[in-house]
Parts: structure tokens; sequence; C-alpha cells
């Protein structure tokens, strides 16, 4: 890209004004000698640091670079100069209606950052550069949403905003713009599906909550497995564990208690 444009200004600098444009320009410039010190104040024209000044002789520009900041001569009559503005610029995408890939319809919006790197390009290759850049980034928006899902839109904003601005910055290279930055600021989808995705995500909750139940049963029966056995091994354990829960109970609330009577208890007494 900059190896076109140096060409492009070394070939409009070779062509030149020609040998009329040279004697317009002597008729202008003693114009200006004849009415001087009147003609200098048309003459002089200030340049602000955050603009540049491209300017025009005879049709034809005259330098590579553009002038400024600060004081430039413009020649009456042959002179004709245009103002830049290089400062960064805040261009909203209007809400664009697309049809995502999975055929749903959303309606997106978004913000533009960019500034003009090349004066020279913004004013010689095309029109209007800010309107041809917001044009551009509408058509680029929704070409780049209608390849995407609505849940690759809705997860992918980031990913999806660096490739606009990448598609951006290259079109726009060659007429002088640097895109700086591309957000997505809001995607709508209609009501209905808004409701269809709270009950998908609403039953994929409930779905989540069965299964963590099914797994909490599991485990505790197999802890109460695992206590089983122990109980097996030792049964003195299980009488250690009833007096254990009546504690329990009793400290919680005052109650009668009827609890099974241990049959080897009596196993004594049978015998007599």
């Amino acid at each position: 890209l900059k190896k076109k444009k140096k060409s492009w200004h070394l070939a409009i600098r070779k062509e030149g004004i020609g040998a009329c444009g040279w004697i317009l320009v002597s008729l202008s410039f003693l114009f200006v000698l004849i009415t001087f010190p009147f003609s200098i104040w048309m003459c002089l024209k200030i340049v602000k640091e955050y603009e540049r000044a491209v300017v025009f002789r005879l049709g034809r520009i005259v330098s590579k670079k553009a002038k400024g900041p600060g004081l430039i001569m413009v020649l009456p009559c042959t002179d004709v100069f245009a103002r830049v503005d290089l400062r960064t610029v805040t261009s909203n995408i209007p809400l664009q209606e697309i049809l995502t890939k999975d055929s749903v319809t959303t309606q997106v919006d978004g913000v533009v950052y960019y500034k003009i790197h090349s004066a020279v390009c913004s004013v010689a290759n095309v029109t209007d550069v800010h309107l041809a850049t917001n044009l551009l980034a509408q058509t680029t928006l929704r070409n780049v949403l209608g390849t995407q899902s609505l849940s690759q839109i809705l997860s992918g904003r980031e990913e999806i905003a660096h490739n606009i601005q990448s598609i951006l910055d290259n079109a726009t290279g060659k007429w002088g713009i640097q895109v700086a930055r591309v957000e997505i600021k809001d995607v709508r989808i209609p009501m209905e599906m808004q409701r269809a995705m709270a009950a998908e995500a609403e039953a994929t909750r409930d779905a989540r909550a069965q299964i963590i139940a099914a797994e909490g049963e599991r485990n505790a029966s197999e802890a109460l497995k695992q206590a089983s056995m122990v109980l097996v091994e030792a049964p003195s354990a299980l009488q250690l564990r009833y007096l254990q829960t009546l504690t329990t109970l009793a400290t919680e609330k005052n109650s009668t208690i009827v609890f099974p009577l241990p049959m080897n208890m009596l196993q004594g007494f049978y015998k007599q």
C-alpha cells in the first residue's frame, strides 16, 4: 500500500503544471508582491495542530505531504486548499437488522473509532471519507454477522469486532483511514426467542440440579454401605450409635423416646 501511494505521488509531480501553469503562478506571485502588504493577509493561513492542509495549485496537489501545522502560504487565484482533521472520529453504526446463520432475525448496532493518517489520500481518493467509512462499516457488520450463529454472536463479540476491524482497516487504507477499534454495542433478539432461550436455560438448570441430587444420593448410599460393613464387624458400635443418637435428640427436644431393646441383653434371662 505504501509503495502504491509513493508511485501515485511521484506520477503527479513528474507531470507538473506545464509552461502555461508556471506563467499563471508567476503572475499570481507578482500580484502578491505588487499589493504587498495587503495581499499577505489573503495568502497566509493558520493550520491548527490537529489539522493538515492539502494545497491544490491549478487543480494539482502541490506536495505529496500535507502542509501544517502552523502558517502556510497560499497564492491567490491559483491555489486552493482543503483542511483535514486528524483527530480520532467516533462513528455510530445504526441499528442493522441481520439474519444469522441459524435463521434468527437480530438487530445489532456498534461503533467505529478511526482517524485519518494520510490527509492527501483522504482528499484525493474519495469524495466524502467519513460517509464512505460509515457505509462500509454498516455493510461489513451485516456481512460478517450473517455468517455467524446467534450463540456465536452472543459469546464471541470481541473476536467478531476484531474481524470487522481488520476488514475495515484493509479496505480503507487507500483512503488514508486507520481503523483503531470496532465495538458491538447491543444485540437485540425477538421477544419470542428470548422466552424460548429462558425456557431452555431453566430446563438446563433443572436437569443439572437433578443430576447433582442423584450424585448426592449415590454418594450417600455408598457411605451408608461402608458404615453398615463397619457395624457388622463391630456389633457394639451399633449400641454406641444408639446412645449418641439419643443424646442428640435429648439435647434438641425434651420428649419421650421409645427405642428397641437389644435382644442380646435378654439372653441371660432365657437361659435361666
